[in-house]
């Protein structure tokens, strides 16, 4: 039973969350104990966490998550209908495969029974566990980073948290249609890693494209089935982290906004928080952007691909070579793009016929601009 790999809640925790009063959110979680284990027929999102770091680029911690699941839970709920789960610990396995493995087999059970887990780690190398979840799916996999560097590394390099991501371009099978950064910081990248970004027809947006006009961010998050953050991308005056200090980055309001519109995306299916020095400074900032995401969560509204597009304004623009078509959703009034793929016998593609896009892309259209985001769907495509 993939289940078996996790461990408890742990007592200080449980004699914790029995002092709270009802209206604080321990109060309201179902939680795994010695004597018994959630019905996951019966909830909507499962934490965990997971006590692996090995693989990290800073000195090695013994990740300790109690003071991240007390700041959570001594929280007031919104207005929440989502029924939440605290599923306990993946410890650190023999070797940190073994890790891998239990974190893919937990998170992919989950998935297939449309629960969204919310994985806290431990370093960001996990992500690449995440990521093979989704192997048995059979649907192509678009990711989304929160992240100040790409996390490339050699072919041949151990997958460690600075170089997972070639890992997960270069194993087969290649679920993965699109990746795209938000908040690198050019100095923490390589020119080579840049225009590889480019050349693999990936996004990326800089830090501070981003915290200018936050909202850059929303269609991205929109069509993402994984979100990871890594909490270097917040600067160390919002985090609290002094052991790796980061002079810039987001604030504890723009990474708040970012966790917020994953979790309001219909699409995200999993989304974790890594690279936690575990330290009591950063457990406020790790408990509100659990938070934000579970609330955007309970603001989602099941369009596209979930729900029809009958009912959504349809706008033809015609461009000197192409015609594009965009729609707008009478519900939300946020738009997508058409996407005309042609058959090429890979039916995973399918699901991906609308695009996210904003309403500054369809004026750019509208001004003879070709966006970018479509055409960098077309050139994927035709890989």
């Amino acid at each position: 039973m993939e289940f078996d790999f996790l461990e408890p809640v742990n007592e200080g925790i449980l004699k914790f969350i029995s002092s709270l009063s009802s209206q604080e959110l321990g109060s309201k979680v179902v939680l795994h104990t010695q004597d018994q284990f959630p019905d996951i027929s019966k909830i909507n999102i499962a934490i965990i966490g997971v006590l692996e770091d090995r693989r990290s680029n800073d000195i090695v911690n013994e990740v300790n998550l109690t003071a991240v699941r007390k700041k959570i839970y001594s929280m007031f709920p919104g207005n929440w209908d989502a029924s939440i789960a605290d599923l306990g610990d993946i410890l650190a396995g023999d070797s940190v495969e073994d890790t891998y493995f239990a974190l893919k087999k937990v998170t992919s059970t989950l998935i297939k029974n449309k629960v969204i887990p919310i994985v806290l780690g431990g370093s960001q190398d996990l992500t690449y566990a995440l990521y093979r979840a989704y192997d048995d799916l059979e649907q192509m996999v678009n990711m989304v980073s929160v992240d100040n560097k790409f996390d490339f590394g050699k072919e041949n390099e151990t997958v460690s948290a600075n170089s997972f991501l070639t890992k997960i371009i270069i194993d087969e099978p290649n679920n993965l249609f699109n990746y795209c950064n938000i908040g690198y910081q050019t100095y923490y990248n390589s020119q080579e890693e840049i225009d590889l970004i480019e050349k693999l027809f990936f996004d990326a947006y800089r830090l501070g494209e981003i915290s200018n006009k936050i909202a850059l961010a929303e269609p991205v998050f929109r069509d993402a089935d994984l979100v990871s953050i890594d909490l270097n991308s917040v600067k160390s005056s919002a985090s609290g982290n002094m052991k790796s200090f980061e002079p810039n980055g987001f604030n504890g309001k723009e990474i708040c906004s970012l966790a917020r519109y994953a979790g309001i995306s219909d699409k995200v299916s999993s989304f974790g928080v890594f690279n936690h020095n575990s330290t009591a400074q950063e457990s406020g900032i790790i408990a509100q952007i659990v938070w934000y995401f579970i609330e955007g969560y309970h603001y989602r509204s099941k369009e596209y691909p979930f729900g029809s597009r009958t009912n959504y304004l349809k706008y033809i623009v015609p461009l000197e070579d192409e015609e594009l078509i965009f729609y707008k959703s009478d519900k939300t009034e946020r738009w997508w793009i058409e996407i005309p793929f042609e058959s090429n016998g890979n039916n995973k593609l399918k699901r991906n016929t609308l695009l996210p896009c904003s309403y500054d892309e369809y004026l750019s259209a509208c001004n003879q601009e070709l966006p970018e985001r479509w055409w960098k769907a077309q050139r994927k495509n035709a890989l």
